[in-house]
């Protein structure tokens, strides 16, 4: 079942991202790596930015979380994990799929330039890789992210981008 998480959700919001991300682990690069991933402070943060986040609930648990934040004139997805052992069961495109219908505005994603997984689940999704350029140029307008992480990753946006962009 897919729900809006509320603040009562908070330790396990934390503890789905925590454990989501250990798929990170010796992947990007070993700098941009810490444990725990997300501090709880960062998550707080990312609250007050207007991240909001959907659940997807088994069993009564929190398995899964996706957050989505306006930022000027576009939505991003943020911080989208699903527990290591629930990964492959769906549980993702559903909470995108859902998150997707709250917005009509273009959606831009950034994650790790050496997550592939990440790359070819939101590509699997409709979304597409932009430039460099443009995704150095995407990631200082509409994030709050470091100069290293900029460095590190990449955007995808989906259909609407381009046609807002008035490519085909």
């Amino acid at each position: 079942m897919i729900r809006p998480c509320t603040d009562k959700d908070f330790d396990a919001i934390l503890a789905v991202i925590n454990d989501g991300a250990l798929a990170y682990r010796g992947v990007i690069p070993t700098d941009c790596w810490h444990e725990p991933y997300m501090p709880a402070a960062e998550l707080r943060d990312a609250i007050g930015q207007g991240v909001r986040f959907s659940g997807y609930e088994h069993d009564g648990v929190l398995v899964g979380v996706m957050g989505i934040q306006s930022v000027q004139d576009v939505t991003l997805i943020r911080h989208a994990y699903v527990r290591t052992d629930h990964r492959r069961l769906g549980i993702g495109g559903q909470l995108l799929r859902s998150l997707l219908t709250q917005t009509v505005r273009p959606v831009l994603i950034g994650t790790w330039a050496a997550s592939d997984c990440a790359i070819r689940f939101y590509q699997k999704h409709g979304f597409q890789l932009v430039t460099p350029d443009e995704k150095d140029r995407l990631l200082r307008k509409y994030w709050r992210i470091p100069d290293r992480q900029i460095e590190t990753s990449v955007v995808l946006v989906d259909q609407g981008w381009f046609q807002r962009q008035g490519a085909p």
